[in-house]
């Protein structure tokens, strides 16, 4: 596990040669100089394959280098040279593996055989395909109800294996689609349509050009998005202003350097990015954004031409209803809950009514709250004041972080699915799938703590170690009848299993797809609704790789020798997957497979793009919020609100390193980030141990021990440490109320000297 970490300052931008250095690094930690630097030439441009880390979308005009620092890691962790074998699992049992940290695991390379659970071992054995299909057939088969199985999905799951994944387990029984978007954007799918009839972000690349405003809200570019910074340094370049709000002054939001500019690499040179960091207190997004309207609707009362009063009569419904909610809303309570001065406020909505075009984006950071999907909401409130939808450079922009997790919703990855998908699908398919809404993340991991689920099949993903209430999570999966994880590399989930447990290596998104028409390439939709091709370059890890796409087809015939479903066509050519999407989405993908081979691909039609608003009510909706409060409650003195997070050496629950150089941490990752004031206040040493303890309304305790207290600049009252190792401390009930979203981003505890 994590050593007790060392803290230097990091001073330098963001990017840069920090970011070139860490890139050359990672290539030759894995042994892939050469292969991985070739690869890389063929990453997010058209004949290659897609980024498998970020969703952030291409740009129409292709660069030589089209990269980040991040997607450079993620291509080499699966593109190395190192391989976990027979013999690795004959040298390691189980429980020897579960004392070895996360990073070490994935850094044992990639799987290479199909493996099996023996239980008198304690040791994966390998196992024939063939048998292991008809084990997963064979305990589908034998439960009770098809809803006691769950199917999750990554976002690392193609479009192609995502849709037929959703066919399988929906001719078997059950819409059970826990999913990773469960996990971070449900908050955008759930909480969005409400306003504006679509649960996706209405803008594209080219509007960040033509944007004279962006506003970056709970989110960390740098880290999370990298190739997002390109557009931001551009913008600024061109003197377009950037607000960020956040929590964390995080790096690459004050200074960024682009590797690709040469002239500021050869110059030391860097951008500042940021005209105005509000720095905002954990759950004050409402209260910030409530501020900013205040000030807009003052300016109007007083005869200015500050709303587009022409787009609210014409497009929008609740506009009376939310003026008096912000009319009602005292200064006093804006400015306590958000922690931001009155004058910065003002000075972010002067810049806000300047712009004529405006862009918000936000990430986890909003969606991670108790409240998300309704502050969401009240981001497209502030958007449409000023008629910030349907036009050029302006609209809401959610920056989703795997990079097909968008495309899984769209292609019937839904717990939730709309009567006229399902219809869809009994005329395309010939079996009446169920009608009844299946579990999400937080419903499965109950169903399998009350003993209902018995079966877990999970496409990808490191699902045990994501989710929230880690001991009781572990604990309910070992007592499953089976697991199967469908993987690259080595994980946590392969380690907390059922009774029965298989491994099932997989060819990743880089790699050569050849099946028997030939070479096969897959489809992704990323954050901006692009749909593209994605082609892998390089030879398969190993001859006994199978694609996601065959591992679906043979489950489905094995589960179901009697389907409707021509399962062994699709294996042979992905071409008759893409047929089948379109005719099941004719509005969104009629013609995929003509237009999915331009170069560019194609955008899916995003009805706020033209105005047009799918909502019962016809019209954009402005949604009021009562009070500014998003916590349910304030909490005691000694309540401090944790946010989890990632560290610049990862992504999602992948450890490419137990440092995160932009915040000065090195060595290790069992880290507290707190406000000095608040360190005192309790006693606390700089770089002390403490434990961490969640303050909550049950009977559980929840704690973690052994965290150095690292002094930040976080606000008053706020604290924040490292995702998966603080998800013990989330309770599975502390999530949005709308979305089921786990609020990782607002956790109450107190510390524990």
């Amino acid at each position: 596990m994590s050593e007790k970490p060392r803290f230097e300052t990091y001073d330098a931008p963001a990017g840069g040669w920090g970011a070139a250095k860490a890139t050359a690094r990672v290539m030759l930690e894995q042994s892939v100089a050469m292969k991985g630097s070739q690869a890389l030439l063929k990453m997010n441009h058209s004949g290659g394959f897609k980024c498998p880390s970020c969703a952030w979308p291409n740009p129409e005009q292709e660069k030589k280098l089209e990269f980040c620092e991040n997607g450079a890691k993620a291509l080499a962790w699966e593109a190395t040279r190192k391989c976990v074998t027979r013999n690795f699992f004959a040298q390691h049992s189980v429980a020897d593996l579960r004392d070895k940290s996360d990073h070490w695991l994935e850094e044992q390379g990639r799987l290479t055989e199909p493996m099996r659970y023996d239980a008198t071992t304690d040791h994966y054995v390998p196992i024939p395909w063939e048998d292991a299909f008809k084990l997963i057939g064979t305990e589908l088969n034998v439960l009770e109800s098809p809803n006691q199985a769950e199917f999750y999905t990554s976002g690392r799951t193609s479009n192609e294996a995502a849709f037929l994944y959703s066919v399988f387990a929906r001719e078997f029984g059950t819409n059970n689609f826990p999913d990773c978007s469960n996990m971070c954007h449900e908050s955008t799918s759930r909480g969005l349509p409400m306003s504006i009839g679509v649960g996706k972000g209405t803008v594209v690349l080219s509007d960040f050009a033509k944007a004279e405003a962006i506003f970056v809200i709970g989110q960390n570019p740098g880290t999370n998005s990298p190739r997002m910074m390109s557009d931001l340094v551009r913008a600024r370049k061109r003197k377009a202003p950037i607000v960020a709000v956040n929590p964390m002054p995080e790096r690459a939001l004050i200074r960024f350097t682009e590797p690709q500019d040469v002239v500021e690499m050869a110059t030391f040179g860097s951008t500042p990015i940021s005209n105005e960091f509000v720095h905002i207190r954990i759950g004050g997004d409402v209260a910030f954004l409530k501020g900013v309207m205040k000030v807009i609707l003052e300016r109007y009362e007083a005869g200015e031409n500050v709303l587009d009063e022409d787009f609210i009569r014409e497009h929008t419904s609740g506009f009376e209803a939310l003026q008096a909610d912000i009319a009602a809303t005292p200064w006093q309570d804006i400015l306590e809950v958000s922690g931001v001065a009155e004058a910065q406020i003002r000075r972010c909505a002067d810049i806000y009514i300047a712009s004529s075009a405006t862009i918000v984006c936000y990430g986890m950071g909003v969606t991670q709250q108790q409240q998300g999907a309704r502050v969401i909401q009240q981001i497209a409130n502030l958007l449409m004041m000023r008629g910030n939808f349907g036009k050029i450079g302006a609209g809401i922009c959610p920056v989703r972080g795997h990079s097909n997790v968008q495309g899984d919703r769209t292609v019937g990855i839904d717990e939730m699915p709309p009567q006229a998908l399902l219809d869809r699908l009994q005329e395309v398919f010939g079996f009446n799938p169920p009608r009844a809404h299946g579990h999400h993340v937080v419903q499965s991991v109950k169903a399998m703590i009350a003993g209902t689920a018995k079966v877990f099949i999970g496409m990808g993903g490191n699902f045990i170690h994501a989710v929230p209430d880690t001991k009781l999570a572990r604990e309910a999966m070992s007592r499953l009848s089976l697991t199967v994880g469908i993987s690259t590399k080595l994980n946590r989930g392969h380690l907390v299993h059922g009774k029965q447990a298989l491994i099932l290596p997989v060819i990743a998104r880089s790699e050569i797809d050849i099946q028997a028409a030939g070479p096969q390439f897959v489809t992704i939709e990323d954050s901006m609704s692009n749909v593209t091709a994605s082609r892998g370059v390089l030879e398969p890890a190993s001859p006994e790789l199978r694609s996601e796409i065959e591992i679906v087809c043979r489950m489905a015939r094995a589960t179901l020798p009697n389907s409707v479903v021509p399962w062994e066509s699709y294996i042979t050519n992905y071409d008759f997957i893409r047929d089948r999407i379109a005719d099941v989405y004719p509005a969104l993908f009629a013609d995929f497979n003509a237009r999915v081979r331009a170069r560019s691909g194609f955008h899916l039609f995003t009805p706020p793009r033209e105005r047009k608003w799918f909502t019962k009510s016809g019209r954009a909706n402005f949604l009021v919020f009562d009070g500014v409060e998003e916590n349910k409650s304030a909490g005691s003195g000694e309540m401090l609100r944790l946010s989890t997070m990632r560290s610049h050496e990862q992504y999602n629950t992948t450890i490419y390193s137990n440092s995160d150089r932009y915040r000065g941490v090195y060595d290790g990752r069992m880290v507290l980030f707190m406000n000095e004031a608040d360190m005192r206040e309790r006693n606390i040493s700089k770089h002390s141990l403490v434990t961490l303890e969640t303050i909550a309304n049950d009977d559980v305790v929840r704690r973690v021990e052994g965290l150095t207290v690292y002094p930040f600049a976080m606000p008053r009252g706020c604290a924040a440490g490292y995702f998966p190792e603080l998800n013990p401390l989330l309770p599975l009930d502390h999530k949005d109320e709308i979305s089921a979203t786990p609020a990782a981003k607002s956790i109450p505890v107190r510390v524990i000297g």
